[in-house]
């Protein structure tokens, strides 16, 4: 996914034949079709929360079916193949992608850590105490689905390098939320579950050892791991990643990648049905807040302010400041063709974050209020810096004088 010094997006220097792109470098300007998807399920929540609908929208949500309700299908079942997905992109990214070298992580990773310090201190500023400390992890991550698919309705107006760089960013920042999920918002564990959790992943990496490449087994032991994480006490999406973490490929240094690996069959086969599907699903079944009567008080509570204010104004000076610096110090160069204002727009919308930022919401906090204030900040927050966004990339010049850049 990165940029050689030529500025050709996936071919590595000295080589003629380009490298085939991976499913999320693939869709990356075709990404509006997943972003619009996503938009239109958390609009259509909005309206059945706020119409006639909502009495049977809360109730259908709470249905059981089985040992857990139809949300928590939703946010432990469902989204568990959307962690897949993400643990399949980060691997493969890191061993054969646009992140296999430290040159390449380094630009992204500081503004993905950047971009995750300063939300959750924004966040802090404001629940500096009491319960809802929890919620500190909530604006710290970025919606790659969203803020992909405003960079492709944007078309020519943003570098073919800013999608790269935004994307990596994303997939860095993904990953620290996963680890903030299994560090910070695990229950009692029990120790049996967990271990037989840890013996079907031990299982599982023997496959991969022994050089199997089929993959209905480690998709057979990844549900067994899947049970047994839910019921260890660790959040069951974490058995997504750690699933996709055995996922056989084979790092190609100097040659095309092997595009029939076990992990590329399996990261094109999910990655439709986790856009198209997964993540419109789980974005109607979490966006839905009431609006009706909402008093001021749910507006201005530390929560709602602390999330908006994290998205919208942490998330940019986080990853706009940490790009600023690695450049000034010479660990890092801009992404070609871009300007200032560019890399300045793409930070704003990093501040889009929709799905993960609900998703650790629902982890934080447990009560409807606190629910509803979480889900009013997300919505601010990733609202405002998706049109600032825009707006700036928009009026940001187009064009880069060839041999140098603007300051």
């Amino acid at each position: 996914m990165g940029l050689n010094r030529r500025g050709k997006p996936g071919t590595p220097l000295g080589m003629s034949q380009p490298r085939p792109l991976s499913a999320l470098r693939t869709a990356l300007t075709g990404e509006a079709g997943g972003g619009l998807v996503l938009m239109a399920a958390a609009a259509a929540a909005l309206v059945v929360a706020n119409t006639g609908l909502a009495g049977a929208y809360e109730h259908a949500l709470h249905v059981s079916l089985g040992p857990m309700s139809l949300l928590h299908w939703v946010n432990d079942g469902l989204m568990a193949l959307f962690f897949l997905l993400v643990g399949l992109e980060i691997k493969r990214e890191a061993l054969d992608g646009g992140l296999r070298t430290w040159p390449d992580r380094t630009l992204p990773g500081l503004a993905a850590l950047g971009g995750m310090v300063v939300p959750a201190l924004v966040y802090l500023a404001f629940n500096g105490g009491g319960g809802t400390v929890r919620g500190w992890a909530i604006p710290a991550a970025t919606d790659i689905a969203f803020a992909l698919g405003v960079l492709a309705l944007l078309g020519r107006r943003a570098p073919v390098s800013l999608k790269i760089f935004l994307s990596a960013v994303a997939i860095v920042d993904d990953l620290g939320a996963v680890l903030i999920i299994a560090l910070f918002y695990t229950g009692g564990l029990d120790l049996p579950m967990l271990g037989l959790a840890a013996g079907t992943l031990a299982l599982l990496a023997g496959l991969n050892r022994a050089g199997v490449r089929a993959l209905s087994p480690y998709l057979l032991l990844g549900l067994a791991l899947w049970v047994f994480v839910l019921r260890s006490g660790i959040h069951a999406t974490v058995a997504g990643v750690l699933l996709a973490m055995t996922i056989p490929i084979r790092p190609s240094p100097g040659r095309p990648e092997d595009a029939a690996s076990p992990l590329h069959r399996l990261e094109h086969a999910l990655t439709p049905w986790v856009t198209y599907a997964v993540v419109p699903v789980f974005g109607f079944a979490n966006a839905g807040v009431t609006l009706v009567g909402l008093s001021a008080s749910a507006l201005l509570h530390p929560v709602s302010v602390g999330v908006a204010l994290g998205l919208f104004l942490g998330k940019q000076v986080g990853v706009f400041a940490s790009v600023r610096i690695a450049v000034a110090l010479g660990l890092a160069t801009r992404p070609a063709g871009a300007g200032w204002g560019q890399v300045y727009g793409v930070a704003v919308l990093c501040g889009i974050g929709f799905t993960m930022s609900l998703f650790i919401g629902g982890l934080a906090f447990d009560t409807p209020e606190l629910a509803t204030e979480t889900k009013l900040g997300v919505l601010a927050g990733s609202v405002a810096s998706g049109l600032l966004g825009a707006l700036i990339l928009v009026l940001a010049p187009r064009r880069v004088a060839a041999g140098r850049m603007p300051d």
